[in-house]
């Protein structure tokens, strides 16, 4: 009788290991996957994280660097208005200031768009005035009203321009 019960391969007990041994390999391999899935799903979470990290510090970075820009521009009108005095110690003192802020500007990666001269580009400029002009070929930048600037290659803020039309 012990030879019936260990060469018959359908034995009950042969069987329930059989079952409990595949049983487990599909636990296992469930949990397996789980596992997979969760590492996989930190991962995205942590580069999204990451991603909207630097954004936010992107944005930072962009709002002060158009709060200088203002600064800039009253800096320009100001030195502009007083043209005809060069050779006061204040207005040396503002042009000193002035170089100041375009040097940190540039050292940021801030480059002014040039404009006037340019063929009109919607991507750089901003029309805000159309004039006729025999002088200038069609849709040519006649005169810059505010400076645009470059953060890189990402538009900062347009030039606010005149455009020549025929």
């Amino acid at each position: 009788m012990s030879d019936e019960l260990t060469s018959d391969p359908e034995t009950p007990e042969t069987g329930v290991a059989s079952d409990s041994t595949a049983e487990l390999q599909r636990e296992r391999d469930d949990f397996r996957d789980r596992w997979m899935r969760k590492t996989a799903e930190f991962d995205n979470y942590r580069k999204r994280v990451e991603r909207e990290r630097r954004e936010q510090a992107d944005h930072k970075v962009v709002d002060l660097l158009l709060a200088l820009l203002q600064v800039v521009d009253d800096f320009d009108l100001a030195l502009g208005a007083d043209a005809g005095n060069r050779d006061s110690s204040y207005r040396k003192g503002v042009e000193l200031i002035q170089a100041k802020l375009h040097d940190v500007l540039r050292k940021q990666g801030v480059r002014a768009i040039e404009a006037v001269g340019a063929d009109f580009d919607p991507e750089l400029h901003q029309a805000v005035m159309h004039e006729s002009s025999p002088g200038h070929r069609d849709g040519e930048v006649i005169a810059e009203l505010r400076r645009g600037y470059l953060l890189g290659d990402r538009l900062l803020r347009p030039a606010m321009v005149k455009v020549a039309k025929s």
